[in-house]
């Protein structure tokens, strides 16, 4: 039998490196951590978001179901009260301030009352507010009430 030309030579069995250490991750990591983070940031800050305007939104509908309980003769200065603090928040108060009679109601439904505050249920919203109690007579506050809460739920998308 032969023998074998490296029976002499003292040789070692090969050596595997080391497993990579935990930690530092490699730069990968680093993103991709950064990048889960900034997501987690900016969902929350819009869940946030979210949850402050759907609280004033119920807060600001809660007033006007509220109002259903106020004398009938009470219901559209009230309502317009609102509909005047919900126009002001959610546009131009340059444009919105200065608006009475007609031009208030021509203002409300161009921005989403479609007519009705004209030529519907609030048309009293123009001479209601500045009528004296007495005279304020013949007036729908249930239509009244359904009215704006469609206006005040279609416009408060729009304020910031």
């Amino acid at each position: 039998m032969n023998p074998s030309p490296l029976a002499g030579i003292d040789l070692h069995d090969i050596l595997a490196a080391p497993p990579p250490e935990f930690w530092p991750p490699a730069p990968g990591w680093w993103m991709l951590a950064a990048l889960v983070l900034a997501a987690l940031i900016l969902g929350g800050w819009r869940l946030n978001i979210a949850w402050h305007r759907r609280r004033r939104r119920n807060r600001i509908l809660g007033e006007l179901d509220a109002l259903s309980t106020h004398t009938p003769d009470q219901v559209p200065t009230r309502v317009s009260t609102l509909l005047r603090r919900v126009a002001l928040m959610c546009f131009d108060r340059r444009e919105v301030a200065p608006l009475s009679g007609d031009t208030w109601l021509e203002f409300l439904d161009r921005t989403g009352g479609n007519g009705a505050f004209i030529n519907g249920a609030g048309n009293v919203l123009a001479t209601a507010p500045y009528l004296s109690t007495h005279h304020v007579t013949g007036i729908d506050n249930v239509a009244l009430i359904a009215l704006a809460r469609r206006w005040i739920t279609q416009n408060l998308g729009r304020c910031a």
